[in-house]
């Protein structure tokens, strides 16, 4: 698959995830995708039991915005923030496609937290 063909189904997906159209979401992945949570040490198994627990979250997410996407050959992250319950998740997607399709995804998970005053000099604010 040429990369511009997996920027278009990540962009695809990541609209359709967004809107919350769980079927269009879930093409992305391959039948036997495999995709993990680190930080719960959950594993899931397969497209459909994905797309089944994502279809039945009690939180559903209010808001979703990718910052960036980059990837080249079959590696891909996306860089995006969810917000649950009124409450921003930072969140990192590491997907690795085979013949068109994720086969493996890893996600991660980070709450917002304050900056330290102390570091304030080294730093710059962003939004």
């Amino acid at each position: 698959m040429q990369e511009e063909q997996i920027r278009e189904a990540l962009n695809a997906h990541w609209r359709a995830s967004a809107a919350g159209d769980a079927n269009a979401e879930h093409d992305i992945y391959d039948d036997n995708a495999i995709c993990d949570y680190p930080q719960s040490g959950e594993r899931i198994l397969g497209r459909n039991n994905l797309q089944a627990l994502r279809s039945h979250h009690p939180g559903k997410p209010s808001g979703f915005n990718v910052k960036r996407i980059l990837g080249k050959g079959d590696l891909w992250v996306t860089e995006y923030t969810i917000i649950y319950q009124g409450r921003p998740a930072y969140t990192v997607s590491i997907m690795e496609f085979r013949n068109g399709k994720v086969v493996h995804e890893t996600q991660y998970f980070a709450d917002p937290f304050e900056a330290p005053a102390w570091r304030s000099q080294w730093v710059q604010r962003i939004a």
